[in-house]
């Protein structure tokens, strides 16, 4: 009877099982995000684990050291050749300027190695490791983002299906051929399919004889597009499926050898002019069926794990970009002298100094952890990974901007190139996952993993007394929440001394992100996913708490090794964790009822403009 009555108030802790049951599954209706697995599947994702309300360290603390000595001692030698090419043989504005790279770069760039970075030693490449990739990627970034685009759509998205997919038999015969000279590319994008990547149109059919898929449709806008010659296609292939045909997307391995594949003229660019960009087009092109890749009808999985697996390059490449120009802006604000000071004597400069300073950090921070946990076998990154993404780029260009704005109207000089520069950054929130839906892609995500905990609870109702001890340790926690007793993860352990009053802050505010995150799901049930404002408060709070995990810890290491700047970025790291957590304790206010009138007025005038094509009212003059 006891037992009983204790369930009874268990269940109210929840708010009644009756308004949670209807919950199931409903709300993921997303291709962005993984099939919901039968019953709460467990991980070790930081990410994941904040929308429950739970800090999750694994893939945080300590910060990552993935390097052996061999590969430490491998990156040595590699970093100041690459560098050296890059600030003596590479020329940007020449490239800029004449849309296209120079044959001598180029060549210099296969010598070095630069197009099979991760490719095995043994199918040609020089073998390196997400983390030694990272930091090779983040030169190029600091010099030339389009060189740096034509390599990234060349090794990271390009052929990284045949080595992420590959049967042994693809990869020996083509893996030693893209580190030897042939380009590669990744063609799915299409002029009705942007990011909805399930809507291609492009066709695969299978022939009559069975040994071929005739491939016919085009791709627009492919990096690489009119020189590959070796590309990753995506086609709708028809499946059986409960005894019915079906429509569902295969990716292939296609030659421009095999005949009927042709490119258009380069595209002319806002920006990254020297990177090659086509449409490409495919008239009854035949596939070998021993060029499926991933397996038929498997093709959006193999998509989606190609672009998850390169993201954390585009962090690291930005991060030097950030690097570059922080540096930029830095040297003219200590010698440049106006009304008898240097600008760096100045309060507004050294604040744009510091922020600038912290966003980079915080880029640099989200690479090389993303990078790590990859290197160590983690398995569920994927939302960090479409962290860094969104971070990056946007801070990229936030850095980028402000550099121009200290160095004023040199800044705004090609001679400077930081023009160029932003130019060039301007479509690093767009292409790879637009970071407007991969905000989405991350707020869905992990509100389906926290759904299907909440199920599981839920479950444990109708046999409670089976499973008392899950019933009363979630309505502790909502307890202790509802009355302010919650504290949080004791994250002083791992955490420097000086850090440990943001740190447990930050562990607060996980706990209520995950009070949030509930709320939601109570209010909207399977509309949460139309709710896209919402969506995009809950992202913004789940990018604050992962940056600032990722800094504390980053941080935390400098200290603990001593190292020349830690008090540096002890600095930075308290710093940017205080205003994160400010940002996310707004949060619960940004899902109050105001809030959500406001949105909807918003929204409203949204669809006012799109009616009338334009701005409905007129100029105040009337003319």
């Amino acid at each position: 009877m006891k037992g009983s009555k204790m369930v009874t108030c268990a269940s109210r802790c929840f708010g009644g099982s009756k308004r949670l049951l209807p919950m199931r599954s409903r709300c993921m209706a997303t291709a962005a995000a993984a099939e919901a697995p039968r019953g709460a599947r467990q991980s070790t994702s930081f990410t994941l684990n904040l929308f429950r309300g739970q800090f999750e360290p694994t893939q945080v603390f300590p910060f990552p050291e993935p390097l052996s000595e061999d590969q430490r001692q491998t990156l040595s030698e590699l970093v100041p050749p690459v560098e050296k090419f890059f600030q003596e043989v590479n020329d940007p504005a020449k490239n800029d300027a004449d849309a296209q790279i120079e044959q001598a770069t180029l060549s210099g760039l296969w010598d070095l190695g630069a197009f099979g970075l991760q490719v095995p030693t043994d199918l040609g490449g020089l073998g390196l490791s997400n983390t030694q990739y990272a930091r090779l990627v983040e030169v190029v970034g600091a010099h030339d983002l389009g060189v740096g685009i034509t390599l990234g759509a060349h090794q990271s998205i390009g052929f990284k299906g045949i080595l992420l997919f590959g049967t042994p038999e693809q990869k020996q015969h083509y893996l030693p051929r893209v580190t030897g000279g042939e380009y590669a590319a990744f063609c799915l994008t299409e002029p009705s399919s942007g990011s909805d990547a399930g809507s291609i149109k492009t066709r695969a059919e299978l022939s009559p004889d069975g040994k071929h898929f005739i491939l016919n449709g085009s791709k627009i806008w492919i990096s690489n597009g009119g020189i590959a010659e070796i590309m990753t296609v995506f086609a709708q292939t028809p499946v059986e499926k409960d005894g019915k045909k079906v429509d569902k997307v295969t990716a292939f391995i296609v030659e421009r050898s095999f005949g009927g594949v042709s490119s258009g003229p380069p595209e002319n660019k806002m920006g990254i002019k020297c990177s090659n960009t086509t449409e490409v087009y495919y008239e009854d092109v035949r596939v070998p069926v021993e060029n499926v890749l991933g397996g038929v009808g498997n093709g959006f999985k193999v998509a989606m794990n190609i672009l998850n697996n390169g993201r954390f390059g585009m962090a690291a490449a930005l991060g030097g970009t950030q690097r570059a120009a922080l540096r930029q802006a830095a040297e003219h604000a200590a010698t440049r002298v106006q009304f008898g000071k240097r600008l760096c004597e100045f309060g507004s400069v050294q604040e744009k100094l510091a922020r600038m300073a912290m966003l980079q950090y915080v880029t640099e921070s989200l690479a090389y952890m993303v990078s790590g946990n990859m290197d160590a076998g983690h398995q569920d990154y994927h939302l960090e990974a479409a962290v860094s993404k969104v971070f990056a780029s946007d801070s990229a260009w936030k850095v980028v901007d402000e550099a121009i704005q200290i160095l004023g109207g040199m800044g705004f000089m090609k001679a400077t190139g930081l023009e160029r520069v932003l130019r060039d950054l301007r479509i690093f929130r767009i292409f790879e996952g637009t970071n407007d839906i991969l905000r989405l892609f991350v707020a869905l995500t992990g509100i389906q993993f926290a759904g299907s905990h909440l199920q599981e609870v839920m479950r444990a109702f109708k046999n409670p007394t089976a499973h008392l001890g899950l019933i009363f340790s979630e309505a502790g926690k909502r307890a202790g929440r509802a009355v302010g007793f919650a504290r949080g993860a004791d994250l002083d352990p791992l955490v420097a001394p000086a850090l440990r009053p943001a740190a447990r802050e930050l562990a607060r505010r996980v706990l209520e992100y995950g009070a949030c995150v509930e709320a939601a799901l109570r209010k909207y049930g399977r509309g949460v996913v139309d709710e896209q404002l919402v969506l995009n408060s809950l992202a913004a709070g789940a990018i604050d708490a992962y940056t600032a995990a990722a800094v504390l810890s980053r941080a935390s290491r400098a200290h603990r090794l001593g190292l020349p700047a830690a008090d540096h970025e002890l600095a930075m790291a308290e710093t940017w964790t205080e205003e994160a957590t400010d940002r996310m304790g707004a949060l619960a206010g940004a899902l109050a009822p105001r809030a959500l009138r406001h949105g909807a007025r918003l929204t409203a005038l949204g669809r006012d403009v799109a009616a009338a094509a334009g701005q409905p009212s007129r100029s105040p003059l009337g003319l």
